[in-house]
């Protein structure tokens, strides 16, 4: 029988997502990986040699069956569910004042609402490990930016962060926001251009994410905030 950890990510064909994967993948767990990419889904299983240990499972993070069939399609394919990794998220790169309206909805739901639908999901399955939960955040959840839609989303998934590490501690189950600053991720192809300075590596991001994960039993990393050298806010 195989009782090696199993991980789920959303949004984990790419980016930070992926580079978690790949990273728990070589810690020899188990992962299920979700996007709503059926072909970069593929990609990334067929770029990792389809190894077992992968499930890849097509669906929208801010749509609850969609999340909890990846997680029962989990639990049935490896029995156990240790961690989840709130992942998945899009920025629409304009402001409140002048912006495209037509982006928002599916922007906040993606980021806010689906942190929580993940965590609605999978708590009854993390309690039974005393698993992990771990929010990918921004540095926009801790600094204002002018007019900006994208920061006030990650200013929510701070504050989920923290108020769900209230309620589940007791459930044995530990909660983590990791909130990075400028990474070289496909986050900024919709914005055109990378970042002026120095940019953080998905790989970079995923160190962090798999050092909380893999703390002690009864450690709780709470809050891990990552800045490229020369960001200044």
């Amino acid at each position: 029988m195989n009782d090696a950890p199993v991980a789920l990510i959303t949004g984990g064909g790419s980016g930070i997502g992926a580079a978690v994967a790949r990273q728990l993948l070589d810690a020899g767990y188990r992962v299920t990986v979700t996007g709503r990419g059926e072909q970069r889904l593929r990609e990334f299983a067929d770029s990792l040699g389809n190894p077992d240990e992968l499930l890849t499972v097509a669906g929208s993070a801010s749509t609850f069956d969609d999340i909890q069939d990846a997680v029962d399609r989990t639990l049935k394919a490896y029995g156990r569910l240790d961690t989840v990794v709130a992942n998945a998220g899009s920025a629409t790169h304009d402001s409140v004042a002048d912006g495209d309206p037509s982006g928002w909805t599916e922007m906040v739901l993606t980021n806010v609402l689906g942190p929580a639908l993940l965590i609605r999901a999978s708590v009854d399955a993390l309690k039974e490990t005393g698993g992990r939960i771990v929010l990918i955040g921004s540095v926009a959840g801790f600094v204002n930016t002018p007019g900006n839609l994208y920061g006030a989303t990650k200013w929510a998934v701070t504050g989920l962060a923290e108020n769900t590490r209230r309620q589940v501690t007791e459930f044995g189950v530990g909660v983590t926001l990791v909130a990075p600053g400028r990474v070289e991720t496909p986050f900024w192809d919709s914005y055109g251009s990378l970042p002026p300075g120095h940019l953080l590596t998905a790989d970079q991001i995923a160190d962090s994410v798999v050092w909380a994960i893999r703390q002690p039993a009864g450690v709780d990393v709470n809050t891990v905030v990552i800045r490229p050298l020369g960001q200044p806010n």
